[in-house]
């Protein structure tokens, strides 16, 4: 049984809690170089899909034309092909240093909230599968895209994807 008297029970606490503050270390990627970082990825990744597409999927536009194959099952390729793109590009360099080609050009990484290194699973799977699968959901995507978009302008500059993750976007430091 509790110490606490019948009365206070439902009293909120009273301990002291010191918010967890980002090692001097490091210093917060600023938004234009994030929003340049997916640029260069989206279009890299655009490029690759394209090309892969053309030369062994064409085929599914006209089954789904003419209706031989379901637009779900069509959009289930489509995420799945897109993604596997991205993981050809980004896997290698996503493993070994957390970042994408686009981060790696401008300079920025991720990390945990904490600072400490993000493993890949992490970044894979919550941060980039489990927002783009979100994004597609009809209506509640592009609401959720939006506002994981917007919150970069907090003061903390995590989008959504960053808080689901638990990671947060900084400077890469120079190797020495």
């Amino acid at each position: 049984m509790s110490s606490v008297p019948q009365s206070k029970r439902f009293a909120p606490p009273t301990a002291h809690v010191e918010d967890v503050a980002l090692p001097e270390e490091f210093e917060l990627a600023h938004r234009g170089a994030r929003l340049l970082a997916v640029l260069v990825d989206g279009v890299a990744v655009g490029i690759l899909y394209t090309i892969v597409t053309a030369l062994f999927f064409s085929h599914q536009y006209e089954l789904v034309r003419t209706g031989a194959m379901s637009v779900p099952r069509w959009f289930a390729y489509v995420l799945l092909l897109g993604y596997a793109c991205f993981i050809v590009l980004n896997g290698f360099t996503l493993w070994q240093r957390s970042q994408t080609l686009g981060k790696l050009l401008l300079g920025i990484r991720i990390v945990r909230s904490d600072g400490t290194r993000a493993s890949f699973v992490r970044i894979v799977g919550l941060r980039y599968f489990f927002t783009n699968v979100l994004g597609l959901v009809p209506l509640f995507g592009q609401i959720y895209v939006l506002v994981d978009s917007l919150l970069i302008f907090r003061e903390s500059r995590q989008c959504l994807h960053d808080n689901i993750a638990d990671t947060i976007v900084v400077k890469a430091r120079s190797p020495e």
